[in-house]
């Protein structure tokens, strides 16, 4: 299931956008297959490999849920522009709204709208202010999401006992300094770069337009794909540093209870 949900997904903006083209739809399928292929190896290894947090539901769960929404509603809203019906109305509603609510001045979304030439059309920038309007809201409240997740259902401890090298595979915790004191850096890294990252990457692209070719967003899945990555990477790493920080204080809680219990048998 896990598998079909992400071919789905890689697949959905081309089986609900006309016009694709043979060569276009080919390929599509293509990374739909590997991207399939890639979940189904993951999850079906004994070892961990790549994904965090494979163990610790609903982290990986929430993530692809606000992602498969902010590509549905987008799909949607470019097939309304061919293939109106009342589904492709609501959708253009909510992307209208949200983009026009999140283009305020100084706000991540503005800045991404700066980002595109000035002779860009018209249809072309409101497209750009609603697609990166729906994708940054969705990715914000994917974080609020998992903030209430940890603070207020205890997240991960509801789900038992917590594997550190099961559910964080790219980090070493047996390598060098105190494991707290690492864990709690990690999460200052990836909280300042998900917050930095919006605001940054726009201007990055003014200062490489010479490289980037910033007319492609003006191609319905291209501008939906690069809306995700800009929105649900920064994201991600804002989610890592919480989850990160959150799995420091269990530790050490559990290393303060550990003394606390060593102390009371010493007194005995």
């Amino acid at each position: 299931m896990r598998a079909f949900m992400m071919a789905l997904l890689v697949a959905m903006p081309s089986m609900l956008i006309s016009g694709i083209g043979i060569d276009g739809s080919q390929f599509v399928v293509l990374l739909a297959l590997i991207a399939a292929g890639l979940v189904l190896i993951e999850y079906n290894s004994e070892y961990p490999s790549l994904v965090a947090f494979r163990h610790a539901p609903p982290y990986n769960r929430l993530r692809f849920g606000m992602i498969f929404v902010a590509v549905l509603i987008l799909a949607m809203l470019f097939r309304g522009k061919t293939e109106p019906g009342t589904m492709t109305h609501i959708m253009t509603s909510i992307s209208v709204i949200l983009g026009n609510l999140s283009d305020f001045p100084y706000s991540p979304v503005r800045l991404a709208v700066l980002m595109l030439p000035a002779d860009m059309p018209e249809a072309a920038v409101t497209a750009l202010r609603m697609a990166a309007g729906v994708c940054y809201t969705l990715s914000m409240m994917m974080v609020i999401i998992f903030v209430v997740m940890v603070h207020v259902y205890g997240w991960p401890a509801r789900n038992g006992a917590f594997n550190v090298w099961i559910n964080l595979p790219m980090f070493d915790a047996t390598s060098g300094g105190d494991v707290i004191a690492r864990l709690r850096g990690h999460a200052r890294i990836n909280l300042i770069l998900g917050f930095l990252l919006p605001f940054m990457l726009p201007a990055l692209v003014v200062v490489a337009s010479d490289i980037v070719n910033v007319a492609a967003l003006a191609k319905p899945q291209t501008l939906i794909w690069t809306m995700c990555l800009w929105a649900f990477l920064p994201a991600s790493l804002m989610m890592r540093g919480i989850a990160m920080a959150r799995i420091a204080s269990m530790i050490e809680d559990k290393r303060r209870r550990t003394y606390a219990a060593a102390e009371s048998l010493q007194m005995i």
